[in-house]
Parts: structure tokens; C-alpha cells; sequence
């Protein structure tokens, strides 16, 4: 059902295809190239018959790839009459993405003739993992170790927050800073090795923790013995005008995902603790000038990425200010921030090219509303095992109430809590 071809056979076998085709460019050593495999090759069966599934090795066949503008792995191209058409998708592809696209290449009619054959599935499992990130990916090693059956689901691919850190300097066992990607790696080889089960940029469909089930794409439901709830937190957005209007368009949250971008320019940094600072210093590598707005008269970062930011001739403060608009005076991305200084409320607007947001993090939990007891910031509250107020169900690292959130402290809590669960079926 699925062809792999190279670059002297693409015009004949996708060019000049009769049907409608789906290219997919991998690369071997590529987890999310690994995370795609299992739903592409699924999809293959139920549209096979009216789409050509293609797949072509990136590596090597390197002058293809770039002549069609593929530079990750993997990229999933779409095909109809010789033209590229519908989303180009990459890295962490969904199941839902895909079906989109391939809906898109047949009729309305036959694609949902199509669906109908879609077969549905039970999966059984001791211990279902939900968030990839340190926490996650701890506690799989330890359960898988103990010969437990776990599955970790991610929405995203794991590593969770640590994969787009850009280095990692106090993390025991490592002398010098890590690449957050590549400590995530490890993390996820370490934990595969182990024996834990991956399904990786997924959509949690359905969730009902008091039966301890969800279901993954509308196709596979999986009911495990006990669940860890890990899923983290993410950037927490300001609220202000404009933000959500220029997300990806000079408001970025993501040093590793934008700094590239901004070779040369000036950019405003929000934020003063560790996560600011570090992250300004990387962008520093990139950035000709940059501003860090803080509303607070010092930095809450540690002394040494304080040290290294005030030493820097590229970086400037401006305390006790707040950010209230981002503004796109030229239309086409954010070009400026309006921000108020908080003694005298007088408000002035700092010329720039983008912005970053290092404000702060808030719980993913989403899929959970009103099932478990929070803190008042909307935090899990978990006991010194680990355990919820709902039963089976225990939850890890960045989603529950504690005062420090570091990638030392989650594998800590991923290690109580799959001992925790190991002891309770054990019993």
C-alpha cells in the first residue's frame, strides 16, 4: 500500500500519478519520523485505494528534498494533477492533520465512504503515562523497568518543555550545559530502552479518569490500571492587546523555535526570572540589541545568568515596567511595545522588531475540568505519594502544587510516583 521511491523515480510516480498522491520525506535516527510511521501507514489502508502513499528517504536523496524546500524530518508533502497542494506538514504531525489533507485530495462523498472502514481499537495497559516530559518519562522507566505494561501519550512529541530549552547547565551527571533537545532524547531513548510505548502527537479525543480510560484520535481507547497525570504547564500568555493578534508574527514564547529569526534586530524580552534571562542570553547570540521589560526593581533569575546578562553589551533593563499593547505600526508584525512604567503610569512605546514572553507558567489541564482538587493557581494538589483526590490516578511534575518547578524536581516526583504505583499493583 505504500511505495518507497527515489528522486529519479518522483516524476513518473508522483508527478504524473493518475491519483492523488502523499509524500512522506523521513529520516532514519528521527523520532518524530518514528511518531508519524504508525498513523501514516494506518491511513494508508483506509485511502489507499484513491491515494498513492509515497515515501522517500531525505537523506538520501538530499537535492530533491531541497529543490521542494523539505529541510526537517519528517515532511509530509500533498499531490494532486503534478501540484502541490493543501498544508505542508512537519515535525510532530497529527493524525488529524493528515486526514485533512487527504479529505482534501478526494471527494466529500468518498472521503467519508473511506472513514467508515476505519477500525476502531481496545488497548490494556498497567500504567497509562499522559505528558512525555521529565516527569513522564521518569516514571515510564521506572514502571517499564518493573515489568510494568506503560504507555506514555503525548499531544506533542515527548521531552516535553526541557526539548525546546536551549541549554541545560544544572542537571545532575553533566559537567557542562546540555542541549534541552538533546537531554530530552535521551530521556525518551532511555525510556523506550526500558520497554515503555509511545503514542506521540496524538489528540486525547476522550478522557474519563473514575474509569481510567481515553481514547487517542477517535480510533484507540486505552484503559490502564492506574494513570499519571504529567502533562506540565505551559507559557503563560499576558493577556494584552495584540497578543494573540501577532503570535508567530513578532510575539514568540520560544527562544530555540525564533531566535534565528531575529539576526540583527532589536527585540524585548518580558520577563525577569530564570527562564527570561537565560533565554535573553541566547537570543543574544542572535539579536543585535535586546530590552528585558520587568516589572519588579531586580531579577528573580539565578546570580550567575544575572552575572553574564548585565555583563553583556547587547542587553539593557528596564524595571518596574509593564507591557500593555503590542503594535504593528507597518501592518505586517509587531514593530513596537507600549509599555507603562509603574511609579509614574506614563506610558511610552519601545521600538523593536519582536517580542518574547517569559511571563510565568500555567497547568495543562484542559482535558480535566472539574475532576481534580487544585491550589488556588490551578494546580493539581497531590499527597507526598503523589496521589490525587481521584482514586488510580496520580499526577507528576509541573502539573501539581509545589513550590519549585525544575527538571530535578519533576523526575523526583515521576520517581514517587511510579514507585507509588508499582506497590499498589503489586499488591
Amino acid at each position: 500500500m505504500i511505495r518507497e521511491i527515489n528522486a529519479a523515480e518522483f516524476e513518473a510516480e508522483v508527478l504524473k500519478s493518475t491519483k492523488p498522491v502523499a509524500v512522506d520525506f523521513y529520516s532514519t535516527e528521527c523520532p518524530p519520523c518514528e511518531a508519524l510511521a504508525s498513523k501514516y501507514h494506518a491511513l494508508a489502508e483506509v485511502y489507499g485505494e484513491d491515494i498513492q502513499f509515497i515515501k522517500v528517504y531525505r537523506q538520501g536523496n538530499r537535492e530533491l528534498a531541497e529543490k521542494l524546500g523539505v529541510k526537517g524530518s519528517p515532511t509530509v508533502l500533498f499531490y494532486k494533477d503534478g501540484q502541490i497542494v493543501g498544508d505542508r506538514l512537519s515535525g510532530g504531525v497529527k493524525r488529524s492533520a493528515l486526514e485533512k489533507n487527504l479529505d482534501q485530495l478526494i471527494s466529500a462523498i468518498r472521503a467519508e465512504a473511506l472513514k467508515k472502514k476505519i477500525q476502531k481499537k481496545n488497548t490494556e495497559c498497567d500504567v497509562l503515562i499522559l505528558g512525555g516530559g521529565p516527569a513522564g518519562l521518569t516514571a515510564g522507566i521506572y514502571t517499564a523497568q518493573a515489568k510494568l505494561n506503560t504507555i506514555v501519550v503525548d499531544r506533542a512529541l515527548s521531552g516535553g518543555n526541557v526539548a525546546i530549552t536551549h541549554q541545560v547547565s544544572n542537571f545532575p551527571g553533566f559537567p557542562k550545559a546540555q542541549p534541552g533537545y538533546l537531554l530530552a532524547h535521551q530521556m525518551t531513548e532511555q525510556a523506550k530502552h526500558a520497554g515503555v510505548q509511545f503514542r506521540e502527537a496524538v489528540d486525547v479525543t476522550a478522557a474519563n479518569l473514575n474509569t481510567r480510560e481515553i481514547t487517542i484520535d477517535g480510533v484507540e481507547t486505552i484503559r490502564a490500571k492506574k494513570i499519571l497525570v504529567a502533562t506540565g504547564s505551559s507559557p503563560r500568555a499576558l493577556g494584552i492587546k495584540g497578543e494573540e493578534e501577532f503570535k508567530g508574527r513578532g510575539v514568540s514564547y520560544c527562544a530555540t523555535c525564533d531566535a534565528k529569526y531575529y539576526e540583527g534586530k532589536h527585540v524585548v524580552v518580558i520577563g525577569g526570572g530564570n527562564s527570561a534571562i537565560e533565554e535573553a542570553l541566547f537570543i543574544a547570540k542572535f539579536a543585535s540589541a535586546i530590552t528585558i521589560v520587568h516589572q519588579f526593581d531586580k531579577l528573580q533569575a539565578n546570580r550567575q545568568a544575572q552575572e553574564e546578562a548585565f555583563a553583556n553589551p547587547k542587553i539593557r533593563f528596564l524595571f518596574q515596567h509593564e507591557p500593555r499593547e503590542f503594535v504593528a505600526r507597518n501592518g505586517s508584525g509587531v514593530d513596537g511595545v507600549i509599555v507603562e512604567d509603574l511609579k509614574s503610569t506614563d506610558r511610552v512605546t519601545i521600538d523593536c522588531d519582536g517580542a518574547f514572553i517569559f511571563a510565568g507558567m500555567q497547568p495543562n489541564l484542559d482535558l480535566f475540568t472539574g475532576v481534580f482538587t487544585l491550589d488556588q493557581w490551578g494546580y493539581i494538589a497531590a499527597d507526598s505519594e503523589m496521589r490525587t483526590n481521584v482514586p488510580g490516578v496520580f499526577a507528576a511534575g509541573d502539573v501539581i502544587s509545589k513550590r519549585f518547578r525544575q527538571i530535578t524536581t519533576a523526575v523526583a516526583d515521576g520517581t514517587i510516583a511510579a514507585i507509588a504505583i508499582g506497590k499498589d499493583i503489586g499488591n
